[in-house]
């Protein structure tokens, strides 16, 4: 009935009707074609060079991600919601990086401050320019609307030091299993999450320092970074006495460098 309601809205605004393909099937199969998991398939790396011949097909992608409106949106469950904001994150992102691919080591050369590359409004979203930071922050880390930490490994930086690229999209009907299984992929990656027995601490990625507000709220049941790692101890310990010690939260927790470097397949 939303749905009918909001398509009835833009009739009468003089907007054209639009249905956006919750399948995301033509974003997804840019993403079969581009995205590389690396062995064990808990990272992956993009073929940025094969996005810049199929640029016209991306475009595509965004010009349908750019048409959605407002009410349209609004009229949607909140998984629908969550899938499309995320994967426009995506899309937008890689088309950032297109946009001076091959001349570019980092999404940070665009710089921090001027020609910030989450900050500079490149694309349109419900009609007004907007901002990568404008889906992340402003939409889906609002308090109350989808309370969803797990969001962080879902929408990536296009770096070697972020959770992985898909390569599919994500969907409403299987949204819930596709981001415990991104949390379960990112976290058994042993090269940015991993317990050193040798020191007796567990040395994860610095989103769970950025973000780990995030995962202590109770969302989801994730009441501080210690007892998500600890839910998660299995995949970052081997011993099982290790493992217990990371259940038991009983071990401290540092911060890895975090590396920008872009994650082509070069």
């Amino acid at each position: 009935m939303r749905r009918v309601m909001a398509a009835i809205v833009a009739l009468a605004l003089g907007f054209p009707a639009f249905a956006l393909d919750h399948s995301h099937k033509a974003w997804e199969a840019l993403l079969a074609k581009h995205v590389r998991y690396l062995p064990g398939g808990n990272a992956s790396q993009v073929a940025y060079a094969g996005f810049m011949k199929d640029r016209a097909a991306l475009r595509q992608v965004l010009d349908a991600y750019e048409r959605v409106t407002r009410a349209e949106f609004d009229a949607w469950s909140k998984a629908e919601q969550q899938a499309f904001l995320i994967n426009a994150y995506n899309a937008f992102t890689i088309e950032k990086v297109l946009r001076r691919y091959p001349n570019l080591r980092s999404i940070r050369d665009y710089g921090t401050l001027f020609g910030n590359p989450w900050r500079d409004r490149f694309f349109t979203l419900f009609g007004e320019p907007a901002h990568l930071d404008r889906i992340e922050h402003e939409i889906l880390r609002r308090e109350g609307v989808y309370d969803e930490p797990r969001v962080h490994v879902a929408v990536v930086c296009a770096s070697i030091g972020c959770p992985m690229l898909r390569n599919e999209a994500f969907v409403a009907g299987r949204l819930e299993a596709q981001l415990e299984d991104a949390m379960r992929r990112f976290l058994s990656d042993r090269s940015r999450n991993r317990y050193d027995p040798q020191s007796g601490r567990l040395e994860v990625s610095r989103i769970f320092d950025w973000y780990g507000e995030d995962f202590e709220k109770g969302h989801k049941g994730y009441i501080s970074v210690k007892a998500t790692l600890a839910r998660y101890a299995e995949l970052l310990a081997d011993r099982p006495e290790d493992r217990a010690a990371v259940r038991g939260q009983k071990v401290a927790v540092a911060f890895l460098d975090y590396d920008w470097g872009l994650n082509d397949t070069h």
